[in-house]
């Protein structure tokens, strides 16, 4: 084809002149003069190259390559009379927007070749040893951008333009296997009610065509759920259970086909997988304590607490205590004061904290916390010698010195050894003064000996004035106890305070000592009692007790209370109160509720005065609560502390619940227990089903009421109509999941978790879980099987192509050799008639296809 000129071609010589002037020592002027030929060439054939190109595009070769792959644009040269002469090659890329070619590779023999922006160290000559035309062109690493129009141009130096056609027109096509640009994340946690898009685009030539699956099923668009932008956007709303799953985009063309897969899941909180163990380690060892934990998403928080207190606040923990990033809690080295209960909390912000602990036990050899310097012992009283010691384990004896002697305390007759090592004297005498030395043992051994302890025998101080044994006041009244002691000589003067001998603090307010004295002033009920006068020093302390009488009040509470329970009933004993006073009775009812319920049924208790009442009607195997009230003419009176008691069981019905199991209606209804069945436990709440390493875990979260009742949960699931059990034991109630490994992929599950008391039970809401088909293995099958049918169906088609071929071949020779045979016919008639003795010639013509 015809070559025109543009200001393009002319930059270029010049760009070779400039190339070439620093390549080698000719002269520039000489490459220059080159240039302005060959401008004057192209310039004289310019005009005949729009009518031209029209043309040659009709007739283009059309090539299809690989993105990343090579390509060779076979151009031949034709030279004038067949005789070579100079000439330059120039290839050419036409711009599909302004329709502009632009020169991409130039070359002259000798001269430094060119390439075009983009093209530097792609484009190159063929070799001249090959069977591809002498201007042929080589592009590699193949570019989208490559795709389009190029042209092969040949200009022979001082030679004017001719026919030959020197040079073609080629147009490539570039594909491009698909590539994604955007696709979802791997994992997609959500709420059930949410709306998510998932995105998926991709790039490619041709442009790739966009499909979504759904756990290996092409997704069905629905009321909610919808593809949308060309494939590029699948758009779900209000997220049900049947919505959760695996979704797989895959882009395909004809080069190929890449997918990516995004796993909706529904958000759970943390759940413990690898609870921490108790253990029990030496002093100076390293204790290390697990808490595995997942969750979704899986950006769990992990918090050790001891007694509490967070370890990293516990000041004696400071230094040795380190907590891994997944989740391990490590002291080194442990000491004595480091045995406790140490709580694991996890968390990942999506519902409330799960924990679990574990008690650590540093053992270490006994040893003498404390030496006093100087002990007292009261004489003609009982009195103690303290070895204060600390041992882990326990203590198991103690060694005793007196005066530096070894001390036989069992073959002494006023001694005794106290079960923490102490010394008890059961009535001191002058012969028990002396120094001691205690030394603790246990099955670590002992750290050693006490310091030397003075033991000093003195006389306790004595009561002076002690209080009357009952004081008798009514309410509003006032009461004023007198006591008062007086010391030993040698030794300090005691102490007195006033004590209720129930612990119950005095209201200060209310109440004034002064030298021994105490003064209760606006008696209350709650004022009566047994109160103490402690007088103490260093060698004693000595106690005189009196009872505070309040008469004219409501009754006190019943104390002392006891029950015995039946399978239906419980009968209640108890102890009265004080009355109010003694021209007052009083009678008594009992209160009672089921455990979990918060209304209480009240029974009178008979006959009037009774101390004893058997409440009938009970369900068996239940836990009940039981208060008593006492009432005179007063009123009602203070309400005893709570008892409980739980009912005894009927073997027949807990044998029921453990073979019987809750049997569906239909595949969409679950048959629920009747309340004549006796209390049940509360609903079991979010379970769900979760896809882990080793298998499936399924989980769940204690009622909200009445969790009290459960005895075990029991796991029920179905692929079709009917019910199973899926555990093989119970399930214990502290436990609030199950790992099952067997679940047969690309099933649909649906599961529910019972939670059951000693008679009834109460289910979960139902749980759909679609179990991820095995895609790759599905693949792997259907590849191998799909190869063999190819490969069957290919030898079959082959053997009926070669018959084919053969049999057209057959025909073919068959045709020619008649052909011949008429020809050689009518020649040889043909001489006969002309007298011709000539050969025949048969023209043979060889047909070229360019691909």
């Amino acid at each position: 084809m015809g070559v025109r000129a543009d200001p393009g071609s002319f930059r270029w010589c010049q760009a070779l002149s400039r190339s070439r002037s620093i390549a080698t020592t000719r002269s520039s002027p000489e490459w220059t003069l080159l240039c302005l030929t060959l401008f004057a060439l192209i310039g004289g054939i310019a005009a005949n190259v729009n009518l031209g190109e029209f043309v040659a595009q009709q007739d283009a070769v059309h090539i299809t390559a690989i993105l990343g792959e090579s390509v060779v644009f076979n151009c031949h040269v034709e030279f004038p009379g067949d005789h070579p002469v100079p000439y330059v090659l120039q290839w050419e890329k036409k711009v599909s927007e302004t329709g502009q070619e632009i020169p991409i590779y130039i070359w002259y023999e000798n001269y430094p070749t060119h390439s075009g922006e983009g093209y530097e160290g792609r484009v190159s000559r063929v070799s001249p040893d090959s069977s591809f035309g002498a201007a042929s062109l080589n592009l590699t690493n193949i570019r989208e951008s490559d795709q389009g129009w190029y042209e092969c141009k040949v200009v022979f130096l001082n030679r004017s333009p001719n026919n030959n056609k020197n040079g073609t027109w080629f147009h490539l096509d570039v594909h491009a296997p698909p590539r994604f640009s955007v696709t979802p994340e791997d994992i997609i946690y959500v709420n059930l009610g949410d709306s998510i898009i998932l995105n998926c685009q991709a790039d490619g030539t041709p442009t790739p065509e966009i499909l979504w699956y759904k756990d290996a099923n092409p997704v069905e668009p629905s009321s909610t759920v919808g593809i949308f932008n060309d494939g590029t956007e699948l758009r779900i709303s209000t997220i049900r259970h049947e919505d959760i799953g695996d979704y797989t985009c895959i882009a395909r063309n004809g080069e190929g086909q890449v997918s990516h897969t995004a796993r909706v899941i529904i958000a759970g909180g943390a759940v413990i997988m690898v609870p921490p163990t108790n253990q029990t380690k030496l002093e100076g060892e390293k204790a290390q304590f697990t808490c595995e934990a997942k969750a979704m998403p899986g950006n769990v928080t992990v918090r050790w607490f001891r007694e509490g207190i967070s370890v990293q606040e516990v000041a004696a923990l400071e230094t040795r205590v380190t907590i891994r990033k997944d989740g391990t809690l490590i002291i080194n080295p442990v000491s004595a004061d480091d045995s406790g209960l140490y709580l694991c909390e996890v968390s990942n912000g999506i519902g409330d904290p799960q924990s679990a602990s574990a008690y650590l036990n540093v053992e270490y050899p006994a040893k003498v916390t404390f030496t006093p310097t100087i002990q007292y012992l009261p004489f003609r009283l009982q009195g103690v010698v303290q070895c204060y010691i600390k041992a882990n384990p326990p203590l198991q004896y103690v060694t005793w010195t007196k005066d530096k002697r070894l001390l036989e305390p069992y073959q002494t007759r006023d001694i005794v050894v106290m079960n923490n090592g102490s010394l008890l004297f059961t009535r001191v005498n002058q012969n028990h003064q002396g120094r001691y030395t205690c030394t603790p043992y246990n099955a670590q051994g002992t750290q050693g000996s006490s310091g030397p302890m003075e033991v000093l025998v003195r006389k306790p101080p004595v009561f002076t004035v002690e209080p009357e044994p009952m004081y008798q006041r009514k309410v509003g009244e006032t009461v004023e106890m007198h006591c008062d002691a007086l010391e030993a000589e040698g030794t300090q003067k005691p102490n007195i305070q006033w004590q209720r001998r129930d612990g119950t603090p005095l209201q200060r307010n209310r109440v004034k000592t002064t030298s021994g004295n105490i003064t209760i002033e606006n008696l209350r009920r709650s004022d009566f009692g047994y109160y103490q006068c402690v007088a103490s020093n260093e060698v004693a302390t000595i106690v005189s007790a009196t009872q505070l009488v309040i008469e004219g009040t409501q009754p006190h509470a019943p104390y002392n209370i006891t029950g015995t329970a039946t399978e239906f009933s419980v009968t209640i004993s108890w102890m009265p109160g004080y009355s109010g006073g003694p021209d007052y009775k009083q009678d008594y009812t009992i209160w009672y509720r089921e455990g979990g319920v918060s209304e209480w049924q009240t029974i009178p208790v008979t006959p009037s005065g009774s101390t004893q009442v058997t409440v009938n009607r009970l369900s068996p195997g239940t836990m009940y609560e039981f208060q008593v009230s006492g009432k005179n003419v007063l009123g009602d009176g203070l309400m005893s502390k709570i008892m409980t008691i739980r009912t005894i069981d009927v073997n027949a019905a807990k044998k029921v619940i453990q073979t019987t199991s809750p049997a569906p209606v239909n595949e969409n209804e679950f048959v629920h227990a009747s309340d004549d069945l006796g209390p049940k436990p509360g609903v079991p709440r979010n379970l769900t089903v979760t896809e882990v390493s080793n298998g499936f875990l399924i989980s769940w979260q204690t009622p909200l009421e009445r969790a009290h009742l459960i005895q075990f949960y029991t796991i029920k699931y179905r692929t079709d109509a009917q019910w199973k059990t899926l555990n093989r034991g119970q399930i214990r109630p502290e436990d609030t999941s199950y790992l099952v490994k067997n679940l047969v992929g690309g099933r649909t599950y649906y599961f529910r978790v019972l939670a059951n008391s000693l008679k009834s039970y109460e289910s979960s809401e139902e749980v759909k879980f679609p179990v991820p088909a095995r895609v790759k293995h599905k693949a792997i099958t259907a590849g191998v099987v799909g190869g063999i049918l190819f490969f069957i169906v290919a030898i079959i088609l082959s053997i009926c192509a070669v018959k084919i071929c053969n049999k057209r071949k057959r025909r073919k020779q068959e045709k020619a050799y008649n052909m011949v045979a008429c020809r050689v016919t009518d020649a040889q008639y043909g001489k006969r008639r002309s007298g011709s003795s000539g050969p025949s010639q048969v023209p043979l013509r060889n047909d070229y296809v360019t691909s």
